[in-house]
């Protein structure tokens, strides 16, 4: 089980990426269009840089959802393997199977 204070050091990330996503993206549209002048695609860059860093989505760390495990993490599932062989074992995961040789 991972320490709570980085679980919840993720959950509040995700509410500021949430928070923020519209604004980002919008500084980011006016950052990066050619037809804007010089100094406001700069002033755009500078806004953009003021945000909260926790912000930004790359900061967002994929956590298991029932132990908080941060590595060896299945997307499509949003579990790590360890969490996903032991509810194998416990047969609540349909069609998988032990393997035993």
């Amino acid at each position: 089980m991972a320490k709570k204070s980085m679980i919840e050091r993720e959950k509040k990330r995700q509410k500021l990426v949430e928070q923020y996503a519209a604004k980002r993206a919008a500084l980011k549209e006016i950052a990066n269009d050619e037809s804007k002048s010089m100094e406001e695609r700069f002033k755009a860059r500078l806004k953009l840089a003021k945000l909260p860093r926790n912000s930004s989505a790359t900061r967002l760390h994929n956590r298991c959802q029932l132990t908080g495990r941060p590595h060896a993490y299945y997307r499509k599932l949003k579990m790590s393997r360890i969490a996903m062989r032991d509810l194998g074992y416990m047969g609540q995961v349909p069609g998988l199977v032990k393997s035993s040789w």
